[in-house]
């Protein structure tokens, strides 16, 4: 059979294009899954959900991928991911819960447990074993919590312990943070600050000449138990929000939302020290912090002023300089009032931040020589109302580079 002329550019053409469509849908390759809580999905919801977007690996753009499913409360507030990124566990302030799913290989979440949590829980953290999960929260005792995991399943409450100032012991104490170190020094960091001596929106409120921020220090033992490190607590500042470990486990980082503050401190056989030069600014009203996957660059949310501040590390010392935007800037902008922040674990390439007021997520491509941001394609993407928390589990072989050891 012959065709004519006309016939044949139109084949080679059609062929052509589907050609192109074909290669243009292999260079979309995804390499994490994102999570993030939110207090109603996309659609009218009466409990809280957890969104899923799959991260392109050229881009960092995010695609929403699945079904939101039931966060298991309406008011979800924290993340967190056991270091096989099998499972994902997430804590709602509304009933107290922490609710337990199994992560599939396409990024779907399936629920599997819940505990009711003994206080309002408002930061999560698994250890690297995945052999004990730690909830930090409540107010009028701030407390911290301790449940065993097993392949993923939580247990029964193994401990709480109550946080208390010396000297101070009927202050009010709000617990917002929690950071876990490994290794041969294995610690717990719990940041709290206190109400009864810093409350701004009710000054004949505060009653005590406590300092008002505080960092909580733990060695964990056997059967969730926790002893206190050498002179914990320690001062963290007016009203610490956040804290990360870096991967290597030497240095932690806590951000200090009244004070627009980064506070470092070393690690001394699980002691934290005051870092030197610090503490370090950032923008207004910091609330979230991470550290990349090598450990070399620090970023931290700034609610208020609506950016992301940017720091390289020191390797030798954990001591944070600040790195300008591509714009030459000190910050660089989200969306309104970001609340959480996370690098993607796959190829530590990629920063996003959930942006509660602005109901998405801003997305960020990291610089690994500079640590320098830049936006990723059309950002910011949409979520449902208020997002809160996020979390990422990569998807198939990436790694990052590995961590120089000093």
């Amino acid at each position: 059979m012959k065709f004519s002329k006309v016939s044949q550019l139109v084949l080679v053409s059609s062929l052509g294009l589907l050609l192109a469509t074909l290669l243009s849908g292999c260079l979309v390759v995804t390499v994490d899954y994102v999570f993030v809580t939110t207090s109603s999905g996309t659609t009218a919801g009466a409990t809280g959900q957890i969104q899923i977007y799959a991260a392109d690996a050229e881009s960092g753009v995010l695609r929403p991928v699945d079904t939101a499913v039931s966060s298991g409360g309406s008011n979800p507030v924290a993340l967190a991911t056991t270091s096989d990124y099998a499972n994902l566990y997430v804590a709602n302030q509304s009933n107290n819960s922490l609710v337990h799913f199994a992560i599939a290989y396409d990024g779907s979440l399936t629920e599997k447990d819940t505990v009711t949590v003994p206080f309002t829980p408002a930061s999560i953290a698994v250890n690297l074993a995945n052999t004990d999960l730690y909830v930090a929260g409540g107010s009028n005792p701030a407390q911290i919590a301790v449940y065993p995991l097993s392949s993923g399943t939580l247990g029964t409450l193994a401990s709480t312990t109550t946080l208390t100032v010396p000297g101070f012991t009927s202050d009010i104490l709000f617990a917002t943070g929690v950071a876990l170190t490994q290794g041969t020094t294995p610690g717990v960091y719990v940041t709290v600050y206190d109400q009864s001596a810093y409350n701004p929106g009710c000054l004949t409120c505060v009653t005590s000449s406590a300092n008002p921020g505080w960092l909580f220090g733990f060695t964990p033992g056997s059967n969730g138990s926790l002893t206190a490190t050498a002179g914990s607590p320690y001062q963290a500042g007016v009203k610490p929000t956040a804290i990360a470990a870096d991967p290597t486990y030497r240095f932690l980082y806590a951000t200090d939302f009244a004070s627009n503050q980064l506070i470092g401190y070393n690690l001394q056989a699980g002691v934290p020290e005051f870092m030197v030069d610090g503490p370090f600014n950032t923008g207004s009203e910091p609330t979230s912090v991470t550290v990349d996957p090598r450990g070399l660059f620090i970023y931290v949310a700034n609610a208020l002023s609506n950016n992301v501040s940017a720091y390289t590390i020191s390797l030798s010392t954990g001591v944070p300089s600040a790195v300008s935007s591509v714009t030459g800037s000190a910050t660089t902008s989200t969306d309104t009032e970001p609340v959480s922040i996370i690098v993607e674990p796959a190829l530590g390439r990629y920063v996003y931040t959930a942006n509660t007021v602005g109901a998405d997520i801003s997305g960020f491509d990291l610089n690994p020589q500079t640590g320098v941001l830049k936006y990723t394609q059309a950002t910011p993407y949409n979520t449902g109302s208020d997002p809160t928390a996020l979390a990422a589990v990569p998807h198939g072989n990436h790694a990052v580079e590995s961590v120089p050891t000093y």
